[in-house]
């Protein structure tokens, strides 16, 4: 059996027996058939037998619930979405709103759930800390965002400023220039999550098979190594494996996001530091840093991975030495209190990243196939707005959630905007990290020039424009 409690913090905290269900090893004919038993194939399993219990649901997974994001990542569960703001940019104000209002609406909904199924994974809504921090650039693009969010229509009650001392009553940085606070953001336990929901759908009569690798999809059709499925409808829930599932490669590339986490850290360090209500914070960088304290008292802090040649997945996630210690770095910058404590783990994943930053979610009829992605790295909200979606889209439930900008419902795959070919795809994604790390090390030593500053900020800029 796979070492799977040893992929992340989260699974190997789960306190279960993680032994697989059984693989598919005879055909099978149902309404519904979903590839991938992370959020999003769950949660469209979920809202599809909330609302039609009488549909007959086959969940297919190449290892274990909770083998791929789902179980690795930083635990935010957030009321957005990536870019959110250029989606719903062309809208009239009042129904600009309510798409917001669906957004903002995500971790109260998942409560809901969690209540309803019994499902214990830590949730803590302390809403989210966007910190400036490190160097004074950080506050003039924050203030920046801020005033953005607002000419969109969101208010003080969604997004607002905090003085140095008033972030000081939340969390207590170095250097602290100010930061954004919102509520609209948990915290949560991610793989007891993804395990509880397995648990949660299987109750409802949806069957899941594990250590069954999809070899072949198609319209009403899949096939493992054993067995086939016919259905009405196809689901391919696989996000940041999609190059595992042609063509579905083209539309979404594999990044990877690291992590670490600390052993628990006594309460008198806690005290220094806040973060008593379980928020989660950021410190405001083209790095994407991202932290939370766990419930039992760790720091878990995660920053942007990288991009293999090829789109080819990274299926080692032992982390070298100095991607340890460039998260080190990172969160000791802002807690110098930790830059010797001790890291208890350390992980990483794959994550999908569509096109212009766009995600999608996709519904078409004639085929029967429907899917959702591109999340970007804020998967877990995400996903429970792709599941919901999805389930609405192939009930053709006439809801809110169907009538969003990010939803496609003509042109099939060919509605999702391709990548490049490599090696353009290699050559521009490590071109624009490296802008944004010489971005980093120049803005954070104080003693760079201001013609120097100024270029490495308007390179960097430049460089995630061609990402939009």
């Amino acid at each position: 059996m796979p070492a799977w409690c040893s992929i992340s913090l989260w699974m190997d905290q789960l306190g279960e027996e993680l032994a697989p269900r059984p693989s598919l090893e005879h055909d099978l004919d149902v309404d519904v058939a979903i590839i991938g038993a992370g959020y999003t194939g769950l949660w469209t399993a979920y809202y599809l037998k909330r609302h039609a219990p009488e549909l007959s649901i086959a969940i297919v997974e190449a290892q274990t619930a909770g083998f791929g994001a789902s179980g690795r990542n930083g635990g935010w569960l957030m009321g957005n979405l990536l870019g959110e703001d250029r989606l719903l940019a062309g809208l009239p104000g009042e129904q600009r709103r309510e798409s917001f209002d669906l957004l903002h609406g995500i971790p109260d909904e998942v409560k809901n759930v969690i209540d309803r199924e019994g499902i214990d994974c830590d949730y803590r809504k302390g809403g989210a800390l966007y910190c400036a921090a490190r160097y004074p650039e950080q506050e003039t693009s924050l203030r920046s965002y801020l005033a953005s969010l607002h000419a969109e229509g969101l208010n003080e009650s969604d997004y607002r400023w905090l003085t140095p001392t008033e972030l000081a009553q939340q969390i207590r940085i170095n250097r602290p220039y100010g930061g954004i606070f919102t509520p609209h953001i948990a915290t949560l336990h991610p793989a007891k999550l993804v395990r509880g929901l397995a648990r949660a759908v299987e109750r409802m009569g949806v069957q899941i098979y594990e250590q069954s690798p999809v070899s072949e999809w198609q319209a009403g059709f899949l096939r493992t190594a054993r067995a086939q499925v016919r259905s009405r409808w196809v689901v391919p829930a696989v996000e940041g494996y999609a190059n595992t599932l042609a063509p579905l490669g083209r539309y979404q590339l594999p990044v990877q996001s690291l992590i670490v986490a600390t052993e628990p850290l006594p309460q008198a360090t806690w005290d220094e530091i806040g973060l008593c209500k379980g928020q989660a914070f950021s410190e405001s960088s083209r790095q994407v840093t991202y932290g939370q304290r766990t419930a039992d008292n760790r720091l878990v802090f995660g920053a942007r991975g990288g991009y293999q040649f090829g789109g080819r997945l990274r299926e080692n996630f032992d982390l070298s030495r100095d991607e340890i210690e460039l998260r080190r770095y990172l969160f000791s910058e802002l807690f110098p209190q930790l830059k010797n404590a001790e890291i208890s783990h350390a992980w990483g994943g794959n994550l999908g990243m569509s096109r212009r930053f766009q995600p999608h979610m996709l519904c078409d009829r004639q085929q029967g196939i429907a899917l959702a992605g591109g999340y970007g790295g804020e998967g877990v909200g995400a996903s429970h707005l792709g599941g919901r979606t999805l389930a609405d889209l192939i009930l053709q439930r006439d809801t809110l959630e169907v009538r969003q900008p990010w939803v496609l419902t003509e042109g099939g795959l060919g509605a999702l905007k391709s990548w490049e070919p490599e090696p353009c795809r290699w050559l521009g994604y490590n071109a624009i990290i490296r802008s944004f790390v010489y971005e980093d090390k120049t803005l954070a030593n104080p003693n760079s020039p201001p013609w120097r500053r100024q270029f490495a900020r308007r390179l960097a800029g430049v460089m995630e424009g061609f990402m939009k």
